[in-house]
């Protein structure tokens, strides 16, 4: 008889809860103050007029109006605008 757990199963079953990361609202979509545009790891997309940026580098809109995103070289940004 083996003194050894066969090794299969008995070390998986570790896996980590879905982080729900991405754009959450697009161009052109009207957002209110407040609300989710991108949830992201690291700072992929910044700020612009009219939306913050949350310690876990989250960007939400500061006022109501309509998202919108650019790029300007390498660096994408997204803003808010009435």
């Amino acid at each position: 008889m083996a003194h050894k757990k066969g090794l299969g199963s008995s070390r998986n079953g570790r896996d980590s809860n879905p982080k729900m990361l991405g754009v959450k609202i697009f161009s052109g979509q009207q957002v209110k103050a407040g609300m989710i545009i991108v949830r992201q790891r690291g700072s992929r997309f910044k700020p612009a007029a009219g939306a913050g940026i949350g310690r876990d580098d989250t960007i939400f809109a500061l006022r109501d109006g309509t998202v919108a995103f650019r790029q300007s070289g390498d660096r994408r940004f997204v803003s808010v605008t009435d």
